[in-house]
C-alpha cells in the first residue's frame, strides 16, 4: 500500500487579485495565486523545484502600498493585499525586462518568449546593433550536454540545481561582475576537468536552453529537431532498485532526450548520468 503524506491542512487566505477576491493556501506566491486564477505571468528564473531567485523580474506586479513593484513569483500572498498584475507601470516594467533581455541573449530556444515579445510590444532592437552581447561560441567538451552561453540569462537556476537545493556537487558558480559575469566551473576549466558528475540536473531546469543534451543541440544544428513530432513516454529506470521516473522523448523512433516529472515524489525532476544520458542500450544508434 501507498502512503501519501497529506501534511498540515492549511487555512485559507484572502486578498484582492485584479478586483477579483482570491483565495489560496497559506504560503502560497502571488505567482500561484495567478495561476490558480487562470493568468498568464510570464517568468523565466521561477521553477516549481526550486527556491525562487528573483533574478528575471519579468513577473513584477503591482501591490498596493507597496514602493517598488514586487516579483510574484517570491512574493507571498497576505490576507488582505490588493494585488494589480496587468498596470500599465507594470506591463511597461515586463516590456523593458524583455527588451533588455533579447537585445543581449539569443531567446530563440525560450518557450513563449516570441509570444511574451509580442504582446508587450517589446523592441529588443531600439537598443541597436551595438547592445552588449557574449558572442561566444558553445562549449562542446563532453560527449553528453553542450553550454551554449550566449543563450544564459543568469537565472542561477543552474547553480542551484548543482547546488545546496539538490546535488550538492558544487560544480558550477558564477564568475566576474556586471557585463562580465558568467556561469563557469571552478577555475573557468573544461568541464571535464571539473567536479561535475553529468547528472544533467542543470539542464532540466534551464529556461531557455543554455544547456541541452548533445543530441538536441545537433539536431537543431541540422534543421530536424521537431518537438511537434516528439513523443514522450514516461518509465521506471532500470539502472538500480531507486525507481525514478524517466520521460523520454523520441522522434523518428530514437530517444532524442530524457527528463523526469516535476511531481514525481522520488526524483522531483532530477536523476543521475544513468538515468538521464544511459540510454543508448535501448535502441541501436550508427
Amino acid at each position: 500500500m501507498t502512503v501519501t503524506p497529506l501534511g498540515i491542512p492549511r487555512r485559507l487566505l484572502e486578498f484582492t487579485l485584479d478586483g477579483q477576491e482570491a483565495r489560496v493556501p497559506e504560503g502560497s506566491t502571488i505567482l500561484d495565486a495567478c495561476r490558480a486564477a487562470g493568468k498568464d505571468i510570464p517568468t523565466l528564473c521561477e521553477g516549481d523545484t526550486l527556491r525562487p531567485k528573483n533574478a528575471c523580474r519579468v513577473c513584477v506586479v503591482e501591490v498596493e502600498g507597496a514602493r517598488t513593484l514586487v516579483p510574484a513569483c517570491s512574493r507571498k500572498a497576505e490576507p488582505g493585499m490588493v494585488v494589480q498584475t496587468g498596470t500599465e507601470r507594470a506591463r511597461h516594467s515586463r516590456k523593458i525586462v524583455l527588451e533588455l533581455l533579447a537585445s543581449s541573449v539569443d531567446l530563440s530556444t525560450t518557450p513563449q518568449v516570441a509570444e511574451w515579445i509580442k504582446e508587450y510590444e517589446a523592441k529588443p532592437d531600439r537598443f541597436g546593433p551595438d547592445a552588449a552581447r557574449l558572442d561566444e561560441e558553445p562549449k562542446v567538451d563532453n560527449d553528453l550536454y553542450v553550454r551554449d552561453y550566449d543563450k544564459c540569462i543568469l537565472c542561477y537556476k543552474c547553480v542551484d540545481a548543482c547546488g545546496d537545493q539538490w546535488q550538492n556537487t558544487f560544480a558550477i558558480s558564477v564568475s566576474g561582475r556586471g557585463f562580465d559575469a558568467r556561469i563557469a566551473v571552478e577555475h573557468d576549466a573544461p568541464l571535464t576537468d571539473s567536479a561535475c558528475v553529468y547528472c544533467g540536473n542543470c539542464i532540466e531546469v534551464c529556461p531557455t536552453g543554455a544547456l541541452s543534451f548533445t543530441s538536441e543541440f545537433d539536431m537543431r544544428a541540422a534543421g530536424t529537431w521537431n518537438e511537434s513530432a516528439q513523443t514522450e513516454t514516461t518509465t521506471v529506470c532500470a539502472y538500480c532498485g531507486v525507481g525514478c521516473n524517466l520521460t523520454l522523448h523520441v522522434q523518428d523512433n530514437a530517444i532524442v532526450k530524457v527528463t523526469s516529472p516535476h511531481d514525481n515524489p522520488v526524483t522531483h525532476g532530477n536523476l543521475c548520468i544513468k538515468g538521464r544520458f544511459g540510454y543508448q542500450h535501448v535502441q541501436n544508434r550508427d
